[in-house]
């Protein structure tokens, strides 16, 4: 039996820790994202780590060097040099208002001529022009965020990978589970998050190729750009194409080309839609065996909780809910059920004698 004091001193401690985790938590909140992008690309790549220094002996501070610069090379730099080119790209047209600003008054005023009905006044006009060029300030100050990231990225993942075998037997030795059940859910995290780090990328190149030559062929304005901005789009499950596709089809439209429109619009809900959700299920059933929902629902709750990263992290955290819950029923209310039934038996042996 634990006395009292002990539980007082278990309670106190466990208090303790659970108010610093709190304190720590909120501290390193904007640092989020390279931390659990850090984590992300451990996951990727320990078997190179475990490879250079279990078997090629190798130090260890070497080996996580040429492993951390590597990942730099190979994925930080180039994904840097892409989203400078569209932020590059988004900055130029965002401040040429009056290349938006016309079609929009051009529309406002066929309507007022047919109808008698004002839709938008000048003053809403004037604030629609006034609200894209915040709109090109938020994503200049998002720079700045993204750098610190990375660079916080980049120094977790050198201890990170430092700590390999001897920190993830740390973490397992804490999870409160059986030995079964924790190879159980530490294989299933490393499955998701593998399958979405490389299904991610691998469906955004896919989606942006395609929706490149639909732009291209139906006379679409800068279409790097918005292939660019499709293939971000398509992180977000069943309406993520259609959120960049649509509007250049109401674009186009407003300038009176209804070839391309029609063109367009067809094109973007068989081809560039449609794709997106044949091609994001293939690869989630071929990577990892997910239910579309859990990839759904998760990527909505994760871009919530963990902005960008959510895509990966949010479904590995419903899918760990998941098994959560399987780990509660099978380890306990089928032992209850068990239990019920061993004091069942007996009795029902004493009413038939």
């Amino acid at each position: 039996m634990i006395g009292a004091e002990e539980r007082y001193w278990r309670r106190s401690l466990l208090m303790v820790i659970l108010v610093l985790g709190i304190i720590i938590f909120f501290k390193i909140l904007p640092f989020l994202n390279g931390i659990l992008g850090a984590c992300t690309i451990y996951i990727l790549v320990r078997k190179q780590m475990f490879f250079l220094t279990e078997k090629k002996k190798l130090n260890k501070k070497l080996s996580a060097f040429l492993i951390t610069s590597e990942v730099v090379l190979v994925f930080l730099i180039p994904l840097s040099l892409l989203i400078w080119l569209g932020i590059t790209k988004i900055q130029s047209i965002s401040f040429d208002t009056q290349f938006i600003m016309e079609p929009l008054e051009e529309m406002v005023y066929l309507i007022k001529l047919k109808s008698g009905f004002d839709i938008l006044s000048n003053e809403s006009l004037s604030f629609l022009a006034s609200l894209l060029s915040k709109i090109g300030e938020r994503i200049m100050t998002g720079v700045s965020g993204f750098t610190i990231n990375l660079i916080m990225l980049i120094f977790v993942l050198f201890f990170l990978l430092l700590g390999g075998r001897k920190m993830e037997k740390y973490i397992k030795d804490l999870l409160p589970f059986s030995n079964k059940n924790k190879n159980s859910l530490i294989h299933n995290t490393h499955l998701i998050i593998r399958s979405n780090t490389i299904g991610i990328p691998l469906l955004a190149l896919i989606q942006g190729t395609i929706a490149f030559i639909g732009y291209s062929i139906f006379n679409v304005s800068s279409p790097l750009l918005f292939a660019l901005l499709t293939a971000f789009a398509s992180i977000i499950p069943i309406v993520g194409t259609s959120l960049v596709w649509v509007p250049c089809v109401a674009y186009i439209a407003l300038h009176s080309d209804w070839f391309n429109a029609i063109g367009l619009t067809l094109y973007g809900a068989i081809i560039i839609s449609q794709c997106d959700n044949l091609i994001r299920l293939m690869l989630q059933k071929k990577m990892a065996n997910i239910h579309p929902l859990i990839t759904v629902f998760g990527v909505i709750v994760g871009l919530q909780l963990f902005g960008f990263v959510g895509v990966i992290f949010g479904p590995a955290l419903l899918s760990f809910l998941i098994l959560c819950i399987d780990i509660f029923k099978n380890d306990y209310l089928r032992h209850k059920k068990e239990k019920v039934k061993e004091v069942k038996q007996p009795i029902d042996s004493l009413e038939k004698e």
